[in-house]
């Protein structure tokens, strides 16, 4: 994947931690902190699909409820 540079200000404390974290960690700067986008980014979308989950176990009869009412009304039956 091709790289790109980039420039951010940061307290002086919070690079030193930084960088003694991807030390620790065997890292880049510049790699541990797409390691941090990444796994942010990984947990919206966990957090987004848990909230549809949650969505969908509390709303889940209005759409049955739906969908039995069409299903009448064009005379199907579920089989």
């Amino acid at each position: 994947m091709a790289k790109t540079q980039s420039g951010a200000r940061i307290d002086q404390d919070v690079m030193e931690l930084a960088k003694a974290r991807a030390r620790d960690r065997g890292q880049s700067i510049g790699d541990y902190i797409a390691h941090l986008v990444r796994e942010d980014a990984d947990g919206l979308r966990v957090r987004g699909l848990d909230a549809a989950r949650r969505f969908l176990d509390e709303h889940q009869a209005v759409f049955d409820e739906v969908e039995d009412a069409e299903q009448s009304a064009s005379g199907a039956r579920a089989a």
